[in-house]
């Protein structure tokens, strides 16, 4: 794999496109970099908002209640 590599580096710059290449493939490394990047944020936000509504909803749950039923279904 890498002498393939070298051999397609050579060949951009026997042809004098070395920095085209260069650049390109920096765009794309850069550009793959940026994507995990943001969407490993967007995926941190999301799990975050899920997991304080899990407690805030824990939290309602255990707690008593603030003041009595208003009617008595027990009969």
């Amino acid at each position: 794999m890498g002498w393939i590599l070298l051999l397609l580096v050579l060949i951009a710059a026997a042809f004098g496109v070395l920095g085209l290449v260069v650049k390109a493939a920096m765009f794309l490394v850069l550009t793959i970099v940026m994507t995990v990047i943001i969407l490993g944020y967007v995926v941190y936000l999301i799990v975050r908002r899920q997991a304080r509504k899990i407690a805030k909803d824990l939290d309602r749950r255990l707690q008593p209640p603030t003041r009595p039923p208003t009617q008595d279904y027990r009969y």
